[in-house]
């Protein structure tokens, strides 16, 4: 059967094809504008994104770390600054395997497997990305040698020149000045990565932590071209770094090793404030250590023999030791006695050399056991009779007492720059109730008239309470910053004064001190034998073990770290105080006998000229250059 011839419908292809031609173009015109959508995309909004890819392939932006601020004592001693040296580094994510060049840098430096375990210590450590990490410090020129000559299997590592701290009068202002060490990973996170970047070291220490704002300054940057090695071809761009500020301190060199001088190879505390600014001249504790051990990381066995050693030189005796501040408050407490209105300077007290409570039979015995007779208040301080005091703090009560003492700083840090500060302990009836819960009992409150019990107080409280009686209770706050960068250190939080009903009563109090020193019965009489100054000043001890009712103290039974400490604090001159001097040292038994004699060759130190005679300030003759100059 013949198939029926079909005819094509020209005019329906002729259709089709147009329509496949015109989607093939809308396809074509589509991708093109896809394509030069995602190209405008990627040149023109993502320019500076992806140009800093393309950039990173051979420019690097790195930090440079500002200069640190030095610090100078108050005549302009250098006592911190910055050396040049050389340090090994190594940029973990430039040298692949970073723990096997580790075993190269060991073996070219011929150095101990001790050693290598510090290296990866350090590069273990939190870090930013591609950012060199120190290894090795103070490189010798040998060692700079090898280096070198071993590049080539050295990949990520370079010898880099820095400025590393340098402390020139080692041992003598490490407690005060403090020390630099490396950052380590909970200091990482707590800075500002930005200003941080490339700094590996920052203030630990004394000043040099608590200003450590001040000192850093603001980090700069290079914007560097490199080869594939890493090495820098050329510098494009660069952002200075801004220097930190320099501070100049109050602390003066020669007073401080006349104060280490006189406390001699003995452990205690010095410190020396100006009253009328508050300005610390001198602040040692005994023994110290060399803060430049700690800049580039001290070895754990020199670091152990410090942290071990019976004399402990890391701690801060002066703003951490606490010590029952002994008689040397008896001239705090007299001052609350006459505010409060419950002695006068000519009440008098019979000390037949012990006191009873009403109703007790307990006991409280005086340091002199025959007694002293009748006292007045000037009796009283010259003597350091504790009968007195005993019934004043009696006739006080521990509230008002507590909140008088506290008026002269005990039981509050009271420094204006120094965090290690302790606030010290100012027991109270609530305190007690806090922490032992138990009631406060009345021969508490006696013995706390005599500076003993559970109060406790560090040398400076001791300085700064004096300082107050000297100044008559106008308050300046303890501080080592003379000047940052010219300008003096504000104090945003002053401790109001101490503001007296008579304040009379302060000269009366000074006087009982200058008693101390130049009375015939003065506890402390023979430490102002030839003195060309008054001295005011009160002695002080400090149980370490206590004593049983009815038994005596006697040395030759008592372990020579169990005897007490020797306390002293004073002021001189007496009727217009230049400087004040609180001493401490530790198992020297005897405040008048051991601790005066420092303080008096510390105030010989500030208040004599070089030929032996007070000088011109503090109201001695004029020197042989001004005698002449008024001649001519």
């Amino acid at each position: 059967m013949t198939q029926p011839i079909r005819i094509k419908d020209h005019e329906k292809d002729a259709r089709l094809v147009r329509a496949r031609v015109v989607f093939g173009a809308f396809m074509v015109v589509g991708l093109i504008g896809v394509l030069i959508a995602r190209l405008y995309f990627l040149q023109v909004i993502q320019y500076d994104y992806h140009s800093t890819l393309s950039e990173n392939n051979r420019v690097h932006v790195q930090p440079i770390p500002p200069t640190r601020g030095l610090i100078f004592d108050r005549n302009g001693v250098v006592v911190a600054d910055n050396r040049p040296s050389f340090s090994l580094s190594m940029t973990r994510e430039r040298s692949g395997d970073w723990q096997q060049i580790l075993d190269v840098i060991v073996e070219v430096l011929q150095l101990t497997p001790e050693d290598r375990v510090i290296f990866e210590k350090r590069m273990k450590q939190g870090r930013r990305p591609f950012e060199p990490v120190p290894i090795l410090f103070e490189l010798t020129e040998e060692q700079i040698a090898r280096i070198a000559v071993n590049q080539f299997r050295l990949p990520g590592v370079e010898v880099v020149a820095q400025l590393v701290r340098h402390y020139p009068q080692g041992p003598h202002f490490a407690h005060s000045v403090g020390y630099m060490g490396r950052i380590n990973e909970k200091e990482l996170k707590s800075l500002d990565p930005v200003n941080y970047s490339g700094t590996h070291h920052i203030g630990k220490t004394g000043i040099e932590r608590f200003y450590e704002p001040e000192l850093h300054g603001q980090v700069g940057y290079e914007e560097v071209e490199t080869n594939a090695r890493g090495r820098v071809l050329r510098v494009l761009k660069r952002t200075d770094p801004v220097p930190g500020k320099d501070i100049v301190l109050s602390l003066d060199i020669k007073l401080q090793e006349a104060a280490e001088m006189a406390l001699g190879g003995r452990r205690g505390a010095v410190v020396a404030l100006d009253p009328k600014t508050g300005e610390v001249l001198a602040m040692v504790s005994q023994p110290s250590f060399d803060p430049n051990l700690f800049v580039t990381g001290i070895s754990f066995k020199a670091y152990a023999e410090l942290r071990d050693s019976i004399d402990r030189p890391l701690f801060n005796r002066v703003l951490r030791g606490l010590y029952p501040p002994g008689s040397t408050i008896k001239p705090a407490v007299a001052i609350a006695g006459l505010d409060a209105g419950v002695v006068t300077a000519s009440s008098r007290v019979y000390d037949p050399g012990y006191y009873m409570l009403p109703n007790y039979d307990h006991k409280y015995r005086n340091w002199n056991r025959t007694g002293d007779g009748y006292v007045d208040l000037d009796t009283a301080i010259m003597r350091s009779n504790d009968t007195y005091f005993y019934d004043l703090a009696h006739k006080l009560g521990i509230d008002r007492l507590s909140t008088y003492m506290g008026k002269f700083g005990l039981g509050q840090k009271v420094s204006l720059d120094m965090f290690e500060e302790s606030p010290g302990l100012m027991p109270s009836r609530e305190w007690k109730r806090a922490t032992r819960r138990q009631a406060w009992f009345p021969g508490e409150t006696l013995i706390l008239g005599i500076g003993q019990g559970y109060m406790q107080a560090t040398p400076l409280q001791l300085a700064q309470a004096t300082a107050l009686v000297a100044n008559k209770g106008i308050w300046n706050r303890p501080h080592l910053a003379r000047t940052i960068e010219g300008e003096k250190p504000v104090d945003d939080n002053p401790i109001p004064d101490i503001v007296l009903r008579d304040p009379s009563d302060w000269t009366k109090v000074n006087h009982g001190m200058q008693q101390v020193m130049h009375g015939a019965r003065g506890t402390a009489r023979k430490a102002a034998i030839g003195a060309q100054y008054r001295i005011a000043g009160k002695s002080g001890t400090a149980q370490v073990v206590a004593i049983k009712q009815g038994e005596k103290y006697d040395r030759s039974k008592v372990q020579e770290r169990h005897r007490d400490h020797a306390l002293f604090v004073g002021f001189a001159p007496a009727d217009d105080p230049k400087i004040v001097v609180a001493v401490m040292v530790e198992n020297g038994e005897s405040g008048s006998g051991v601790a005066a004699p420092v303080v008096r060759q510390i105030m010989d130190a500030w208040l004599l000229a070089d030929d032996g005679r007070l000088k011109p300030e503090y109201g001695g003759p004029p020197s042989s250059t001004e005698v002449t100059a008024r001649e001519e």
